[in-house]
């Protein structure tokens, strides 16, 4: 029972500690009463340790999972039950294999492996076709910015890595006082853990204290028209869209104002990639930017091209019939007047929404299965590379659409192509006023952060927001709310640590943990005198 409660109250603490409701300090011991759980079975028990670990490890995991993404089940009940129950089973086999690996080596060595192999984990989740990192360890301060400006050298493992080590050394403490019952031990353990934790915080805020931000700036407007996705968006012509988007800007804008930024597929009536002048939104945000010459017009838009050439399908590409195929994609567009089109597809997609994940395994056993969110049902087209929009003032922005905001190394390509701000365009809508939306503009802030970049974010319902280089939230248009809001962004060509490397801790997690597990499991001849 003892055991159970250990691993129930994890599961609590890593959920309490969570934007954006919680208080991350919670997460420096979160892991402690499961790992001391783990040690106990380990070295007591000899029959079906595996099993209760993995039962216990799970029973935290899915707590922590459920608690913090349960509003997921507001935009598909499969997809909520889907991601909570799966992302905990793959986060209880991390611990299991930890479990497993520590039986053979010592306790640097399998804390070592346990550190990595978590790492790892988050790693994976960034980059294979079933990601989803919303749950990794560094995004978990992202309400308290100026304890983690240090993130611009290390993106958030740096913060996966300080909560690791702080568990660790605490497990340490707990034990050895159980083998010498000697207080010495804990006030020593204490006082070393303070410092872990309060070092990297005063560094941070040394940074903070003489961090200057870029003095050049620019005044941009961003726009929240408030249509439900589910029962207006997919029902509304790119007529009325392009008015309204129009209004709401014409409302906010002034003579210094260089850009306008419209949320994620707000065209989505389904535009023809190769007649895009003769669409709605062209008209629209054309028009607009000829009576304003001086500013550019930003915005999402659904696009598909149809075709019938086999040479043409790709891995992303949807079938209608024989040969008959389309390319759909999720872009954002920008026009400036006295100025061509330009264009980018998103290449970070929803897992399920906009991706079926592994095709080729998949769907033969499943069929043609996507989830329908309010009419987002096609395989999504990307591109490979990411790319910046040159505003008149020859400024570059970085277009990122929706959830590609949540990738760290992933948002580091727009600025090394010369990003000098960053433009997010979003559509939150699919959760309901949860915790879904406030996380999402909540993660925002580490990318600002990471790449020392500022954020105009546009989102369709909210919340629309400036962010400034420190990842502090300057203005915001609440949720559900419909309007404009003004605000200036820096300018900045610099590119930090971060920006030049990005997740070169994973990368070297990734060669310590292979490198514990086979000193674990091989069975290494030793030499004797």
């Amino acid at each position: 029972m003892k055991h159970f409660l250990y691993a129930l109250l994890s599961g609590i603490l890593l959920a309490l500690a969570w934007p954006t409701y919680g208080f991350p300090l919670l997460l420096f011991f979160a892991f402690v009463p499961l790992l001391y759980a783990e040690h106990s079975i380990r070295i007591k028990q000899a029959h079906n340790r595996k099993w209760k670990i993995f039962g216990l490890s799970y029973l935290s995991f899915i707590i922590w999972n459920l608690v913090t993404t349960y509003w997921l089940y507001f935009s598909t009940p499969f997809g909520g039950i889907f991601a909570i129950t799966v992302n905990s089973l793959l986060m209880s086999l991390v611990f299991l294999l930890f479990h497993i690996v520590a039986k053979r080596v010592n306790f640097k060595a399998s804390s070592s492996f346990l550190i990595s192999i978590w790492i790892c984990f988050e790693f994976l989740h960034l980059n294979w076709e079933f990601s989803w990192p919303w749950l990794n360890l560094g995004n978990a301060f992202s309400e308290f910015p100026h304890w983690i400006q240090w993130y611009e050298f290390t993106g958030t493992f740096g913060g996966t890595l300080w909560v690791w080590l702080t568990n660790i050394a605490l497990l340490k403490m707990l034990l050895l006082y159980k083998e010498h019952k000697a207080k010495e031990i804990l006030y020593r353990g204490l006082f070393k853990n303070a410092l872990l934790i309060l070092l990297p915080i005063l560094i941070s805020y040394v940074i903070l204290w003489n961090y200057e931000e870029s003095e050049e700036t620019i005044e941009a407007v961003v726009l929240q028209p408030n249509i439900n996705p589910y029962t207006e968006k997919y029902f509304t012509s790119d007529v009325r869209i392009g008015q309204l988007l129009t209004d709401l800007a014409e409302e906010a804008v002034t003579p210094e104002t260089k850009i306008v930024i419209a949320p994620e597929t707000v065209f989505a009536y389904g535009t023809v990639l190769s007649h895009f002048e003769d669409s709605e939104a062209n008209f629209f945000t054309s028009q607009f930017v000829n009576e304003h010459p001086k500013m550019s017009f930003l915005s999402g838009i659904s696009m598909y091209e149809r075709f019938n050439d086999p040479g043409r399908v790709r891995e992303q590409t949807n079938q209608l019939g024989p040969n008959d195929w389309y390319d759909d994609y999720n872009s954002a567009f920008m026009i400036s007047a006295n100025d061509s089109v330009h264009f980018y597809h998103k290449s970070k997609l929803v897992v399920g929404v906009e991706n079926f994940p592994y095709q080729e395994v998949l769907r033969p056993l499943l069929g043609n299965v996507m989830i329908d969110l309010g009419g987002t049902v096609a395989m999504k087209t990307t591109q490979e590379k990411r790319a910046t929009f040159k505003i008149p003032t020859s400024e570059e922005v970085g277009p990122i659409i929706c959830y590609e905001s949540v990738y760290g190394d992933f948002v580091t390509g727009y600025v090394r192509e010369g990003a000098d701000f960053l433009a997010i365009i979003t559509n939150d809508a699919w959760w309901g006023n949860t915790q879904g939306h406030k996380q999402h503009l909540s993660y925002a802030r580490l990318r600002a952060i990471e790449n020392r970049r500022a954020i105009a974010r546009s989102a369709n319902t909210g919340i629309s927001a400036f962010i400034n280089e420190k990842g502090e939230i300057t203005s915001t248009l609440g949720y559900e709310e419909q309007g404009a809001l003004r605000g200036e962004v820096t300018l900045n060509d610099r590119l930090t640590f971060y920006s030049r490397f990005g997740d070169y801790i994973a990368r070297v997690s990734l060669f310590l943990a292979l490198f514990i597990f086979l000193f674990a499991v091989i069975p290494w001849k030793r030499s004797r005198k």
